[in-house]
């Protein structure tokens, strides 16, 4: 579907023009490129026409005016880029490249040796003291 194609008819009373219609739809986009699921069913595959499509069938929820400055303001407070990291953090820890497996290999056999050589360490002056 091109977005020429797309109808032009909004609800005035929801969105009260072409700039809202804009703003809305490049927000819902950025949701969809994240992994949002729409909320429509649609042919199109691009997340900008599903956006689009979205805001013109009034399926999205959104604030304006009074609303929509105290949620931005409440908004800026959470450090979203930070939330996102950790989620995908938490979703695949096993999605480790080639050289952090190694690492993580290495590291853990030094910590085993290290354990050992202490753990003779300390046997050993225990016997001495054992023996005297």
């Amino acid at each position: 579907m091109d977005l020429i194609s797309l109808p032009a008819e909004v609800d005035k009373e929801k969105i009260d023009g072409k700039y809202r219609l804009a703003a809305i739809a490049a927000q819902r986009a950025r949701e969809l490129s994240l992994g949002a699921k729409p909320k429509i069913q649609t042919k199109a595959k691009k997340v900008t026409t599903i956006a689009i499509e979205e805001a013109i069938n009034s399926t999205l929820e959104f604030l304006v005016g009074e609303e929509a400055r105290k949620a931005k303001e409440e908004a800026k407070k959470f450090d979203y880029k930070r939330l996102l990291e950790e989620k995908r953090r938490e979703g695949a820890p096993e999605d480790l490249s080639e050289l952090e497996r190694d690492l993580k290999i290495y590291l853990h056999e030094k910590e085993t040796e290290d354990k050992k050589a202490l753990e003779e360490l300390f046997t050993e002056k225990s016997e001495e003291g054992a023996e005297e």
